[in-house]
C-alpha cells in the first residue's frame, strides 16, 4: 500500500530523466509530482479519488493539468493520448491517508463503514460482500489475499449476511475471526481487506486493459514505470513487460513466427528496484514496494 509519503522517489526521478511531458496516472497527493517538477516540463495528473485532486490541486502548481478518473477509463485514456507524453507512472495501491480516514471505509477499525471505493458511484464493500456468491467471494479472497481458507471464509460470510447484512468492518472482521481464529489480528485483516478493496475497484482488471493502452500513448523511447505493492499486481506488470520485450510471442507449436516478429521495447531492470531499508524505516507501508520499467521503442 501507498503512503501520502511518496515511495522510491530517487529512482522514479532518474527514470525521468530528459522527459519533458510526463503523466503521473496515480497523482494522490501530488508527491511524485512535485518530486518530477522541473522547469520546461508538462505533467498531467489523473486520480479516481476527488479528495485527493482536490489536495493535489493545493499542493502543485497551476500549470499541472489534472484529470479525475481511474488511469483505464475512456476518457483518461483519450486525455492522455492527446497529451502525447514521453514518460507515464502508476503508482499503484492506496494512500495512508485513505486509509486513515474511517469515513472513506477503507480501515477495519471498528465502526468503518464497509465502504472501500476510491472514486464516486458504483458498488460499495458492503454491497458486494452481501451480494456477491460465494465461489466469487471464495476466488477473490485465494487469489488476491492468498488465503488458504477461502471456501470457509466464503461460507461464514453467507451465513452470517443471511442473518444481518454486512455495513462495517465489525463484521467482516468477525467472519475473519470464526474462521481464522480469535487470535486473527490486523496482518489477517489487512490482507483480506485489501482483497475486498482491489475487487470493489477493479483494480486488476483496470491494471491488465490500461497497461497496453498507456504503452500505445507514449512516444518512441517513452519509459511506462509501475510502482506495485501486491504480489498479483506486480505478477501482471512483469509479464506484460517481458512480453513486450519478447521478438516472438507465437506458440512454441507454430513453425514459422506469424506474430508481430519485433520487440515492442526493451525492460529497464532485470529485478524490481525496492525501497531501501532507511526509506523502508521511514515509511513502514513502503516494504512492499517494486518499481518495474519498460522503455518503448
Amino acid at each position: 500500500m501507498t503512503s501520502h509519503i511518496p515511495v522510491l522517489v530517487d529512482e522514479v526521478v532518474a527514470l525521468a530523466t530528459g522527459a519533458a511531458r510526463l503523466v503521473d496516472g496515480t497523482v494522490g497527493f501530488g508527491g511524485h509530482t512535485s518530486a518530477l517538477l522541473a522547469p520546461g516540463r508538462s505533467v498531467l495528473g489523473i486520480d479516481r479519488d476527488p479528495m485527493a485532486l482536490e489536495a493535489a490541486r493545493t499542493r502543485l502548481p497551476e500549470s499541472v493539468e489534472l484529470v479525475e478518473g481511474a488511469f483505464g477509463d475512456e476518457h483518461v485514456l483519450h486525455a492522455v493520448r492527446e497529451f502525447a507524453p514521453d514518460f507515464i507512472l502508476l503508482d499503484l495501491g492506496v494512500s495512508s491517508v485513505q486509509l486513515d480516514l474511517d469515513g472513506r471505509g477503507f480501515s477495519f477499525r471498528p465502526g468503518a463503514p464497509l465502504d472501500m471505493r476510491m472514486g464516486q458511484g458504483g458498488p460499495t464493500a458492503a454491497d458486494w460482500l452481501n451480494d456477491a456468491n460465494v465461489e466469487a467471494l471464495a476466488t477473490a479472497f485465494r487469489d488476491l489475499a492468498d488465503e488458504r481458507h477461502s471456501y470457509r471464509l466464503a461460507r461464514a460470510i453467507g451465513r452470517r449476511r443471511a442473518k444481518e447484512p454486512f455495513e462495517t468492518a465489525d463484521h467482516l472482521v468477525n467472519a475473519i475471526r470464526e474462521v481464522l481464529g480469535a487470535r486473527s489480528g490486523p496482518s489477517e485483516f489487512a490482507r483480506l481487506f485489501q482483497a475486498v478493496r482491489m475487487v470493489v475497484n477493479d483494480e486488476v482488471g483496470q491494471l491488465s486493459s490500461a497497461l497496453p493502452a498507456l504503452r500505445e500513448a507514449l512516444a518512441t523511447d517513452g519509459i511506462l514505470a509501475v510502482i506495485s505493492y501486491h504480489s498479483g499486481e506486480d505478477r501482471i506488470v512483469k509479464h506484460q513487460f517481458r512480453d513486450w520485450a519478447r521478438s516472438c510471442v507465437c506458440p512454441p507449436q507454430v513453425p514459422i513466427c506469424s506474430c508481430r516478429g519485433r520487440p515492442l521495447g526493451t525492460l529497464l531492470f532485470s529485478k524490481p528496484a525496492r525501497p531501501t531499508d532507511a526509506e523502508i524505516q521511514a515509511n513502514a507501508r513502503a516494504r512492499s514496494a517494486r518499481l518495474r520499467a519498460f522503455r518503448v521503442a
